[in-house]
């Protein structure tokens, strides 16, 4: 835990703003905030209550938590308009729903002779407090993306149901190595999002038409990565 790793953090996630735009914006020089930031010298209480204002956290994950993350276990943040696509989803509420749900979706890609299929998932929130605290269960949805030329064969709609996501714009962040350590890098790759997010005013689009996020893994040069996208107004 470091206060001074905690700002630099946050001053990343505001629009990648440096030492100098924030040091303006606080009425101090850009020498006290690299001092703050090496941990050299700490701010009045003052100040502190500015950063917590200007950064939307709180006091308390200001100055206590451990908001740092590796750079390199993550890219940058982007954004990204994700064209209109159609696909068949299927949720599965288990100890390990992910590997449930993620073959289903496979197995229906070696049926429609897809042999490259793009599957995506997300978190199924449909779950009940007795079957997370009780018997360890979580619910996952993945889905099969489908092409026009799949969409055309009549058998593959009466299998499934097909839903229609339009034109969307997502921020979005890539997991690299998503395999090593996973219970730690992606939930707090959904930190780094939202706390992106919450610092430049950006509002997560609450859309029953919308996929409001979802995961992609993919195998590249012999590793994994995941991108994560969470949808915006």
């Amino acid at each position: 835990m470091s206060f001074g790793q905690n700002l630099q953090f946050l001053r990343k996630m505001g629009n990648k703003m440096t030492q100098e735009e924030l040091a303006e914006k606080l009425g101090v020089s850009r020498q006290t905030v690299s001092k703050w930031e090496l941990d050299a010298v700490y701010p009045e209480m003052d100040k502190i209550i500015e950063l917590c204002n200007l950064f939307s956290c709180t006091m308390d994950g200001l100055v206590r938590e451990d908001m740092n993350i590796p750079d390199e276990a993550y890219s940058d943040i982007c954004f990204k308009d994700i064209e209109a696509f159609s696909y068949a989803s299927y949720a599965v509420i288990s100890r390990e729903p992910e590997e449930d749900a993620i073959r289903h979706a496979g197995q229906w890609a070696e049926k429609l002779g897809i042999s490259q299929p793009v599957i995506i998932g997300w978190d199924f929130p449909v779950v009940s407090q007795e079957q997370i605290n009780v018997y360890n269960m979580h619910g996952y949805a993945a889905a099969l993306i489908l092409d026009e030329e799949i969409l055309k064969n009549n058998a593959a709609s009466e299998e499934f149901e097909v839903t229609r996501q339009e034109k969307q714009k997502y921020i979005v962040i890539t997991v690299n190595e998503s395999g090593l350590s996973p219970f730690y890098v992606i939930p707090n790759a959904y930190k780094i999002l939202m706390t992106n997010m919450k610092i430049n005013g950006i509002k997560q689009k609450n859309d029953r038409k919308v996929l409001s996020c979802f995961e992609r893994e993919y195998y590249i040069n012999g590793k994994w990565h995941m991108d994560i996208h969470i949808a915006i107004e």
